[in-house]
């Protein structure tokens, strides 16, 4: 092919190569965040709770009562994953209320029926909404905070500002970036992403103790970040629990709301002393 020919191939390659960069910048959070927007009805034993944000927001979340038998005094704070909405999320809240817990199901902007569009400071801006909606009833040191994919970043984030009684973090990714580089390994990701949720970093200053669950077998975050996550709770000085789930993938029942997943949280529960007491 002529030197002439050559060029021209050159300059069309990277004319594409920069449209494709350019586009996956602007709708990057269309690439993050995968909403379902319908409002769900509301499960047997959760009732609907309006949160405000401090940008002005009224968001409908869900709450579940403690089981009829055994009541903790304690809090979950529930921040969900980047797709659906808290229908999702229901198995998890009824077994951690069967476990004597109140569980928050928070639900974030954009998604199920609620107002906004998904950010970074959005979703942090809930999770505290969220948060001091628990603090009405119950002490820091009684709320557990539960981040699952990237509401571990979410609960992770929160942690910097409040201080709960512990963090379990499902399926946590060292940061957005990292995560988003295993699956977009052609574009810059890091250079490019303006929500960036950096849980390692994050947990240098987190005084509370982390369980860190996960799965050999998450096809979305790999287990090697997870097990990342749990190595940089260790080198903050904290109580660091892990559990490895047998599961099929990231959304597989048994890791977003099985036995195992429950057992961890109420093993950290335990651990700090928020126990089970007979009603």
């Amino acid at each position: 092919m002529p030197w002439a020919g050559l060029l021209r191939l050159s300059i069309i390659v990277l004319i594409v190569g920069a449209l494709v960069v350019l586009a996956a910048w602007i709708w990057q959070r269309a690439l993050i965040y995968y909403p379902d927007t319908s409002t769900p009805p509301v499960p047997s034993g959760a009732t609907e709770v309006t949160l405000h944000t401090a940008d002005g927001l009224d968001l409908t979340a869900w709450e579940f009562a403690p089981g009829t038998s055994l009541d903790r005094e304690s809090a979950v704070l529930v921040a969900p994953g980047n797709a659906g909405n808290r229908s999702g999320r229901a198995q998890l809240g009824t077994a951690l209320a069967a476990e004597g817990f109140t569980v928050l199901l928070l639900e974030y902007r954009g998604y199920g029926g609620n107002p906004g569009f998904p950010s970074q400071d959005g979703l942090y801006a809930d999770a505290r909404a969220a948060w001091d909606h628990l603090r009405e009833r119950f002490e820091a040191d009684r709320i557990l905070l539960f981040g699952e994919s990237i509401g571990a970043g979410v609960a992770t984030g929160l942690s910097t500002e409040v201080d709960p009684a512990g963090l379990v973090l499902r399926s946590p990714f060292t940061s957005l970036a990292d995560a988003g580089q295993e699956h977009y390994p052609l574009l810059p990701v890091k250079l490019m992403l303006r929500d960036r949720y950096p849980i390692v970093d994050d947990l240098a200053s987190n005084g509370a103790p982390v369980t860190v669950i996960y799965s050999e077998n998450d096809e979305i975050i790999p287990a090697s970040q997870s097990k990342a996550v749990a190595e940089a709770a260790e080198a903050a000085g904290v109580l660091t629990m892990v559990v490895a789930v047998e599961a099929y993938g990231h959304n597989d029942p048994t890791l977003t709301g099985g036995r195992q997943v429950v057992d961890g949280v109420t093993a950290l529960a335990d651990e700090l002393g928020l126990s089970a007491a007979p009603r």
